[in-house]
């Protein structure tokens, strides 16, 4: 058997031991460690304009610990970051090896210039704290160059105002009644019932419910109003097969779920990787039985015994996010600060989304067995919503599709671009908060299209096409 002996102290001086950190010192390191990699991912995304998931998705991941003090890191750095960058450039002391940890650099030094200096335990942290005399002289030489006095001139300058909205949670009737939710809400919280959507509470705005146990067991989702009309909309039955094909982060899927009662089937489509992971845990929080499926929704064949059976599909396919930018925060996002060029790629952007979502629209008419087909976007330019649902009709109506009205009391429809209208639903991102668009597709019964019928014949009316039928057989 191997033997190992202890090494024996030094005869000489004894070493010098790093001092153990304080939980303080502990919770602020690795809370900007935290912080550096969700601002990677933000600016990673927000340069390529394709964002895995909003601010507030990545803050509140399950793989970040300390979420309160992660979150408040991120979006402060984000809103001094346009001062932070020039400040940075002034003072010129960024050598390569910190260029490649540039977001740590971003999040240490909102700390030193506009936090609070409580403690700076680590590499960066000390490289950047012996340049403090630099970073302070290059800010107050940027104020004198703006021509401002304070640093809230210099933010005004930058930033667009913050946008106050009421907070919504969705109870989770998987694992929660609505009563028994608002029971222990009411004794933090002013809670009233939403009066659309069913099983959607209102609290006042800025409520912070992230560490609330409610929300960290499941049993409520923080969900905005319009995001949860997407689901209810859709209204599918208990027992069905039921398709999600843009899933991810997965708060409408899981709220399909909650809908169908836990009975029945509902897939989950996603191709993103990352965004994926996302999806996987709201599954597993949410407690719902949902099969997930990493894959492409324009490559499921409609005829695969998987998928032939569903009656209900819900497509929120990738688009702007035009609608939601307040509540994703995407007023803190470099393309979105005031001062800057408007980016002129964005109409090609636009054109470009919106091609996918034709496609996308086109194939789920496809399924044989489907009865409802929900389209929505978190947009609010026409050339993602009705001009989509205006190419796509003649060929829906082809399927014996027909537009049908979500939320018939609802006030706000869709702009009158197209026939049918007034039964596609708009909200609006300054009145409502968000803007949001659906549209509700309905088979009419007995119009399932005939498999022997060919693709070519799809854009034929059902009466043309069953002539087709008949002369075929003679």
């Amino acid at each position: 058997m191997a033997r190992f002996k202890a090494k024996q102290p030094s005869s000489g001086a004894a070493e010098k031991k790093k001092p153990r950190m304080s939980n303080a010192e502990r919770s602020a390191y690795f809370s900007r460690r935290e912080a550096a990699k969700v601002l990677r991912s933000v600016l990673q995304g927000d340069a390529h304009r394709r964002a895995v998931a909003s601010i507030k998705s990545l803050v509140y991941s399950p793989s970040i610990k300390n979420k309160k003090a992660t979150f408040a890191l991120v979006c402060q750095t984000l809103k001094h970051l346009p001062i932070i960058k020039d400040v940075l450039e002034g003072a010129n002391i960024l050598n390569s090896r910190w260029k490649r940890q540039v977001e740590l650099v971003y999040i240490i030094t909102y700390d030193i210039l506009f936090g609070q200096e409580i403690s700076f335990v680590g590499d960066a942290e000390k490289f950047l704290l012996q340049r403090k005399v630099s970073l302070q002289s290059a800010l107050a030489r940027l104020l004198v160059r703006k021509k401002m006095k304070r640093i809230e001139d210099l933010l005004d300058h930058y930033q667009t105002p913050d946008v106050s909205k009421p907070r919504y949670v969705r109870v989770n009737t998987l694992k929660l009644d609505v009563d028994s939710a608002l029971i222990e809400l009411r004794k933090q919280y002013m809670v009233e019932k939403d009066d659309l959507v069913p099983d959607l509470l209102k609290l006042p705005p800025k409520c912070d419910l992230h560490d609330h146990p409610l929300v960290m067991n499941g049993s409520v989702f923080m969900q905005g109003k319009a995001s949860s009309m997407v689901a209810a909309a859709l209204d599918p039955e208990p027992g069905w097969e039921v398709l999600d094909a843009c899933a991810a982060p997965g708060n409408k899927t899981v709220h399909l779920a909650a809908l169908m009662r836990g009975k029945g089937k509902v897939i989950a489509c996603e191709l993103n990787k990352e965004r994926i992971k996302r999806l996987a845990d709201t599954v597993r929080l949410s407690g719902a039985y949902i099969e997930v499926f990493h894959s492409d929704f324009l490559s499921l064949d409609p005829k695969d015994p998987p998928y032939s059976n569903v009656r209900a599909i819900l497509l929120d396919p990738s688009c702007s996010g035009s609608g939601t930018i307040a509540e994703r925060l995407d007023h803190l996002l470099p393309s979105h600060a005031a001062g800057q060029s408007a980016n002129v790629d964005e109409t090609e952007r636009l054109t470009k989304l919106a091609s996918f979502q034709k496609k996308a629209l086109t194939h789920a008419l496809c399924f044989p067995q489907v009865e409802r087909i929900v389209y929505s976007t978190c947009s609010i330019h026409q050339i993602e919503n009705e001009d989509v649902v205006k190419s796509i009709l003649p060929l829906a109506a082809s399927h014996g599709f027909r537009l049908a009205t979500p939320f018939p009391q609802w006030h706000r429809r869709g702009l009158p671009v197209l026939e049918g209208f007034e039964h596609l639903l708009r909200t609006d991102p300054v009145e409502d908060k968000e803007g949001f668009f659906i549209a509700l597709f309905i088979r009419e019964e007995g119009s399932v299209i005939h498999p022997s019928l060919s693709p070519d014949s799809s854009h034929l009316s059902l009466v043309e096409r069953t002539k087709r039928k008949n002369l075929s057989k003679k």
